[in-house]
């Protein structure tokens, strides 16, 4: 008995070369030969109008099973972010070892030799596919290095509008003082100031050690109101403590505690576990106030609510 292993069908069979005559043998080679039809017919439509796009793994990463060379292939081509839909599956189907692993599939199975032509690609689309892809790539090129200048020219304009802009507000701001003449502009010159403020210190530009106090011009004249102080007290403007690091005084008597004491809060707490218990329970109304003496002993005749258990014999 002769054992034959197919690949197509995936299985052992215990019959020999009789399993390639088998239904669905038959019926599962029929099968993948159509899908790869499908594929190369969609291969070659898309070789008449060749497009270059940007990659994208989650598009361009699919392939397609060959059962020809028992194997998967990518179905787009890929180089250097750029994708060319259907390129992969062209650039395989034209390739010489596809040409030979489709002849011996066909012999193996007893296929008809004439859908070879349909599996693979003739010397006129072979070559057409390497000038095709060619151009595609330059055109592709040409347009992104026209897109690129496009964008560098609208950047190099709203650069000189906005130069345009910021030198004809310089302009407008300077032309009354030039109306003006040099006494104009002898008046609004900044009074000097002290070397020793002028001089950069290290640290943030933004940071000013102590009050400006060139401000004001000599010409004007203010009016001093005098110190304003208050009798004990201060604020962070005099130099007095912020309110929030000033210690309370101790022992003032005018403490007043705020919420409940932890006494309290203890007995809250067994009154809310009383809750949960059942109010028709042994003992639940007896009074816990009441003395007893260390002579008692219970004598457990029977349940009571009001005073001592001797008492109820």
């Amino acid at each position: 008995m002769a054992v034959h292993y197919c690949s197509l069908c995936r299985r052992t069979s215990f019959t020999g070369r009789r399993h390639l005559y088998s239904t669905g043998h038959r019926r599962r080679l029929r099968e993948a030969l159509e899908k790869l039809q499908e594929e190369v017919a969609a291969a070659l439509e898309v070789l008449r109008d060749v497009v270059v796009v940007r990659e994208e793994a989650a598009e361009h990463e699919r392939k397609v099973w060959c059962p020809c060379c028992g194997h998967a292939v990518p179905r787009d081509w890929r180089r250097g972010g750029l994708a060319v839909p259907q390129a992969g599956l062209l650039q395989h189907l034209a390739g010489p070892e596809h040409r030979r692993e489709t002849a011996r599939f066909l012999r193996e199975n007893r296929a008809e030799a004439a859908l070879r032509e349909r599996l693979v690609l003739s010397e006129e689309d072979r070559g057409r596919l390497a000038v095709v892809l060619a151009e595609a790539l330059g055109n592709y090129e040409e347009q992104e290095e026209e897109r690129i200048q496009q964008i560098a020219a609208s950047i190099r304009e709203a650069e000189r509008r906005q130069r345009d802009t910021v030198r004809a507000a310089l302009q407008v701001g300077a032309e009354p003082l030039l109306c003006a003449g040099p006494a104009a502009l002898s008046s609004t010159a900044a009074p000097p100031r002290d070397s020793s403020h002028n001089t950069e210190q290290p640290g943030p530009s933004s940071m000013q050690t102590g009050p400006n106090l060139n401000w004001m011009e000599s010409s004007q004249a203010l009016t001093f109101i005098g110190h304003q102080e208050t009798e004990g007290k201060g604020n962070v403007h005099t130099g007095a403590k912020p309110p929030w690091l000033t210690e309370e005084d101790e022992g003032d008597g005018s403490e007043k505690q705020i919420g409940p004491s932890y006494e309290e809060f203890l007995r809250q707490k067994d009154k809310q576990k009383l809750k949960k218990l059942p109010a028709d329970r042994v003992g639940a109304n007896f009074d816990h106030a009441s003395q007893t003496g260390d002579s008692w002993l219970p004598s457990f005749g029977r349940v009571w609510n009001h005073g001592r258990r001797w008492q109820s014999r």
